[in-house]
């Protein structure tokens, strides 16, 4: 009898707060709505996999483990413990001396939130031999949510990053950045352990300070973490400059600094750190921490060793308990774009490839080894490798706290509202485009290289743009122009409003039409000037802002009082941009809103009531090792608003992607996915971290950025 694949489902502790059903309100009420950009997330269609250590690497030995349709990476694989086997829906699951069920815990985005799994799968070894009726006739998949974004004391949802989980007997340890760390540019992420049959949650990390990556010793006492202790972030967006601490899994206590300059850890034994750090020669590399057994432990006393050889990017190592023949990798050699997942022979120095074999047009990322070392899981790309594909979403619900708010990732970049929110100009970069909130009735309307849009509030149909390259110097060729999207001839739609291509850009007009503020470089300097919004700069052209530094970004409030924008005055050419108001005819020049020292905060754009400003910002400082993750330029920033005031600050937007260039709707939209099409073609791509494109000879001298 053909049994057809059975998905079970189980929540721990509290009820899900993110199924889709919960969210299909109209809001009769009213609400609000924010869109934002994902740099390359709604491409992503990660599953985990998994390949045999001791058979050669091929395609039909590769078991895809997840369920191909969700977001799945950053997996572990548990030996099965009482309270985690006590999840179960049915004990005889799992039957004694049957080796074939596959444990598998991991991260997942899924209905607008990410949280932390566990999967039973049967079928999964690929050496098993008895394939048992009774095997075949179980539930294929079991899936089970370990954690749900609910408070454990309130019950009110929260949002929050969930990674890197483990297991120690009856707590699963994670990284989680529900708690706000109370200090701008401070990473919120903390280590969290929580005890899986009471849902009690401790915070493992000391208050103030940041960790990521953790990883537990084989017994589960220990706890390695990478963190930047006291000093907390710098903005580094390549390879991180933490350090190695540990400390104890049972509550936190006897942390200690045994690394200078490390990420990643991963342990061998009670004594045995792995873990990765750019060496001296510009190759980042594995390295070993040895930690006695006895005595003060400092990193004085640990003794480091390099692992892995100059000639080739390794990072993010694997082991296994005891196991001191080989680990796992990730790679990135010269001559390749891909990163891919070996192992490396700890006795003979040698690498053995793996999944380059099998996929080598993919990345592999993150590999993680079960506990007996007889297999490494990664995650990559799914492909079609369960004959079917997840659809291109449009518009991405993502869980908010409130139901007065419904929040979206859209597949594009600087989307803006028609004035009655019927429509959505975004870019491509190139291409300007409009579409219909559902996601019908989408057009390009410019074919040309475009940053930033902005609909006119009282002629129907035009939409301003800047037409040019992105981020470029104050002499480089850039111009407002106007798109009349509506015209059947599209030849004679487009109109060009600055002459001087002067790096005129992020124009924004004003609520009657009349003016449009945009920043230029003609000066020499980034400064804002205002010009007519009909005849452009021949019509009239003032300075709003004069001075050797760059003030850009700039949006008008919808009932006309304020110009917002983005600047670096008080640190001119450091990179750091701070949020001010200034009134149109020039006064009134106060700053909102600063990301710590240093930091960034940019794209602000207003409410539709002129009383708060949504904005994308490095203000939680970073939430995962960047390395970890798909190419990003700055693999840090979240969705905030702030009132006008500077009062309540809100986070709305939690992951270790840049989210940016954000839009505030006229209108409440219903927090439900907007299909865009069904992906018929292998559009899961992504690009890897341009730093690691380089190899170490070429970087001398160079500023490189990811």
């Amino acid at each position: 009898m053909n049994i057809a694949p059975l998905i079970l489902f189980a929540s721990l502790l509290l009820p899900l707060h993110s199924s889709a059903e919960e969210h299909q309100n109209s809001n009769p009420n009213g609400g609000d709505t924010i869109v934002f950009t994902t740099l390359g997330r709604s491409r992503y269609e990660f599953d985990i996999f998994a390949l045999s250590t001791t058979h050669p690497p091929s395609i039909s030995g590769e078991i895809r483990i997840t369920d191909g349709e969700s977001v799945n990476f950053n997996g572990y694989f548990p030996s099965p413990s009482p309270a985690l086997i006590s999840l179960l829906p049915d004990a005889a699951l799992i039957q004694p001396g049957d080796s074939s069920p596959l444990h598998l815990i991991y991260v997942t985005e899924r209905n607008g939130t990410s949280s932390i799994y566990y999967d039973l799968l049967h079928g999964g070894d690929p050496d098993s031999k008895s394939k048992r009726r009774s095997m075949l006739e179980a539930q294929s998949r079991v899936q089970i949510q370990l954690l749900t974004n609910a408070d454990n004391r309130s019950g009110n949802t929260v949002n929050s990053f969930k990674d890197k989980p483990s297991l120690s007997g009856e707590f699963l340890v994670y990284v989680s950045t529900h708690e706000n760390s109370g200090e701008p540019r401070t990473s919120w992420t903390a280590v969290y352990s929580t005890e899986l049959r009471t849902g009690l949650t401790r915070r493992l990390t000391p208050s103030g300070i940041a960790d990521f990556s953790p990883a537990l010793s084989p017994s589960g006492n220990l706890t390695a973490v990478a963190s930047y202790g006291e000093r907390g972030w710098a903005g580094e967006v390549e390879e991180l400059s933490t350090d190695i601490y540990v400390f104890s899994t049972r509550d936190g206590t006897q942390r200690v600094k045994v690394v200078e300059h490390g990420g990643w850890p991963c342990w061998v034994d009670e004594s045995t750190l792995y873990f990765h750090r750019r060496s001296d020669d510009g190759w980042i590399s594995v390295f070993r921490a040895i930690i006695p057994e006895s005595g003060a432990l400092s990193t004085e006393s640990v003794n480091i060793q390099r692992v892995t050889p100059p000639g080739v990017h390794a990072f993010t190592p694997a082991t296994s308990p005891n196991n001191h023949d080989f680990i796992a990798v990730a790679t990135r050699r010269p001559g390749s774009d891909y990163r891919h997942v070996e192992l490396f022979d700890l006795r003979r120095s040698e690498f053995t490839e793996l999944t380059r074999l099998v996929a080598p047009g993919s990345h592999h990322l993150n590999p993680f080894l079960s506990p007996d070392g007889s297999r490494v899981g990664y995650h990559s790309c799914r492909g079609q490798a369960n004959g079917k594909r997840s659809p291109l979403l449009f518009l991405e619900n993502i869980q908010t706290t409130t139901s007065d708010l419904s929040l979206f990732r859209i597949d594009g970049s600087f989307p803006s509202f028609s004035p009655a929110g019927d429509r959505i100009a975004y870019v491509r970069m190139p291409g300007v485009y409009v579409v219909k909130p559902d996601g019908s009735g989408r057009r390009e309307v410019y074919d040309g290289m475009a940053f930033s849009t902005a609909w006119d509030p009282v002629r129907p149909g035009r939409v301003y743009t800047s037409s040019g390259p992105t981020f470029a110097t104050e002499r480089t060729e850039v111009d407002i122009i106007s798109i009349d999207v509506d015209a059947i001839d599209k030849s004679s739609s487009v109109r060009r409003l600055t002459t001087n291509g002067k790096n005129n850009a992020f124009p924004w007009p004003s609520p009657d039409g009349k003016l449009i503020v945009f920043r230029s470089g003609r000066s020499g300097h980034k400064n804002l000037y205002l010009m007519d919004a009909e005849k452009g700069e021949t019509g009239g052209l003032w300075k709003l802002t004069e001075g050797a530094w760059t003030d850009t970004m700039c949006s008008w409030s919808p009932d006309g009082e304020w110009i917002a924008f983005s600047s670096d005055r008080e640190s001119p050419g450091s990179g750091s941009y701070e949020l001010f108001l200034i009134h149109p005819n020039g006064t009134g020049l106060r700053k909102l809103i600063q990301s710590g020292t240093g930091g960034r905060t940019n794209h602000p754009i207003f409410s539709p009531d002129s009383k708060s400003i949504v904005f994308t910002s490095d203000y939680a400082g970073i939430s995962a090792e960047p390395i970890s993750n798909p190419h990003h330029y700055q693999p840090y920033g979240d969705i905030f608003t702030v009132k006008l005031d500077g009062s309540n600050l809100r986070r709305l937007t939690h992951n270790s992607y840049e989210d940016g260039t954000p839009a505030w709707a006229p209108r409440f939209i219903d927090p439900n996915d907007v299909v865009l099409r069904r992906k018929n073609d292998s559009s899961c791509a992504f690009e890897d971290c341009h730093w690691l494109n380089k190899n170490p000879t070429t970087l001398k001298g160079q500023k490189i950025s990811c």
